[in-house]
């Protein structure tokens, strides 16, 4: 006994607090919301952001030529990438100063802060379609259509997901793009913290974070495929707000002479997608992942040494 109690770990008075001490709650967005309280995590998340976005616009659009088209760099890009630097975990890990700004509590903050600033953006796009609603009226059916556009990602990456070696994680990330409404069904159907929800939540988590970048980059190199800027416009409705402005307002920037009308059609594609995109998911998204698996599993899913399934 003398001897197994002696193979045991050292556990400092530190750790065994650390071990012990239970990780507070999250709050709700109700909570976070709330100003009682909590109005200097408000004012220095808005100057933060302001400071970040007279730097963005300070710096402008950057174009780069290449060969096969021009990339266009927006100031929303440059925000999003000097905002992903300030947080506590990279540049604030770093500079005290910048840490004492920029904390964990207005980090917790900006994701619903992002929700109420991006009203007003929705009222602009509005304001974009009522001029054009001739057209957005005739290219009716290519909305509705344009909807099956996000069984792509099953297609393209259910293969490329089970050669990485995931298992029932590729039905959940590879179901859509994956954002709320998908996080939503997903997590009701199969349970969030299942392989699936985790698969699901994944891809969200991705998507929050690069999403914008990618697709920013994305909006301008897609004028080089030859596909009409409006068809484009389309495309980049896929259900998220940030995304789509950062798609939409590259594509604008690249096609100048259709700007208003690519904002319009991206508008109007994306308020389409949050609502014909949940029943995309289950009545077509989920059996189509499922039965795509059962086929393409056993051909490229990896195996272990005796040859069952990893």
């Amino acid at each position: 006994m003398a001897e197994e109690k002696d193979k045991r770990p050292v556990v400092n008075e530190g750790q065994e607090k650390a071990m012990t001490e239970e990780k507070p709650p999250e709050k709700s967005e109700k909570e976070l919301l709330n100003f009682k309280g909590r109005g200097k995590f408000f004012l220095k998340l808005s100057l933060a952001g302001l400071v970040i976005s007279m730097i963005s616009e300070f710096i402008g659009t950057q174009r780069f030529e290449l060969g096969f088209g021009t990339i266009v760099l927006l100031p929303m890009l440059f925000a999003v990438v000097i905002g992903l630097l300030v947080t506590p975990d990279l540049l604030g890990s770093k500079i005290k100063v910048l840490r004492n700004v920029i904390s964990m509590d207005e980090v917790e903050l900006a994701g619903p802060f992002v929700m109420l600033a991006l009203l007003p953006l929705g009222v602009k796009y509005g304001t974009l379609v009522g001029p054009n609603i001739v057209q957005v009226v005739q290219a009716g059916p290519a909305f509705l259509l344009q909807e099956l556009g996000n069984l792509g990602t099953i297609f393209i990456a259910l293969p490329i997901a089970l050669l990485l070696g995931m298992k029932r994680e590729a039905v959940g990330a590879t179901v859509s793009i994956c954002r709320e409404p998908t996080l939503g069904v997903m997590g009701e159907r199969y349970g969030i913290s299942s392989p699936e929800g985790t698969g699901t939540l994944g891809t969200y988590l991705m998507g929050t974070v690069f999403g914008t970048i990618f697709f920013g980059l994305l909006g301008s190199l897609s004028v080089a495929t030859g596909l009409h800027p409006l068809a484009l416009a389309m495309a980049g409705g896929m259900g998220s707000g940030s995304m789509m402005t950062a798609a939409s307002g590259s594509l604008a920037a690249a096609v100048p002479e259709m700007s208003d009308q690519i904002l319009a059609y991206a508008a109007t594609s994306n308020m389409l997608t949050g609502v014909t995109g949940l029943y995309s998911v289950v009545f077509l998204g989920i059996p189509l992942v499922n039965f795509m698996y059962k086929i393409l599993y056993p051909i490229l899913g990896k195996k272990d040494d005796k040859g069952g399934a990893k």
